[in-house]
C-alpha cells in the first residue's frame, strides 16, 4: 500500500520538533481525517536555515511532513513556495489515492509558515 520511502519517513521522520522563536509558523488541519500539521521555519536572509514539524495524524501525514522539511532546507523562500502538493507525493514515490489529502496538508503548512514569516517581517518595517 505504501512505498518504501513513505514507510522510511514514517518510521524515521526527519526534522521533528519545534524551533523556539521561529521566524515563521504554519498550522493546517483537516477536520475530515483529524490530521494536524505545524511547521516551524528559521529563516536567515531569504534562505530556510532550519525547519521542523509536529504532526498529529496518520502515517502518510507524518511522512509528508518529514519529506517537505527535507525538500525545503537550504532553499530560498521563493523556491520553497514552488513546492506543490503533487511534488511532495512524488518525492515519496506516490501515495494511495485515499491518502493524497495528506500531501496537500504538508505543502499547505509550509506555505502558511512562509506567509507567517512575511507578515512578521512586514510588522518589523
Amino acid at each position: 500500500m505504501y512505498t518504501e520511502k513513505v514507510m522510511d519517513h514514517f518510521t524515521n521522520p526527519r526534522n521533528v520538533g519545534e524551533i523556539e522563536n521561529a521566524n515563521g509558523v504554519g498550522e493546517v488541519g483537516n477536520a475530515k481525517c483529524g490530521d494536524i500539521m505545524r511547521i516551524y521555519l528559521d529563516v536567515e536572509g531569504d534562505v530556510i536555515k532550519d525547519v521542523k514539524f509536529k504532526t498529529f495524524g496518520c502515517g502518510a501525514a507524518v511522512a509528508t511532513s518529514s519529506m517537505v522539511t527535507e525538500m525545503v532546507k537550504g532553499k530560498t523562500l521563493d523556491e520553497a513556495l514552488e513546492i506543490s502538493n503533487a511534488a511532495v507525493a512524488e518525492a515519496l514515490g506516490g501515495l494511495p489515492p485515499a491518502k493524497m489529502h495528506c500531501s496537500n496538508l504538508a505543502a499547505d503548512a509550509l506555505h502558511a509558515a512562509i506567509k507567517d514569516y512575511h507578515e512578521k517581517q512586514e510588522k518589523k518595517e
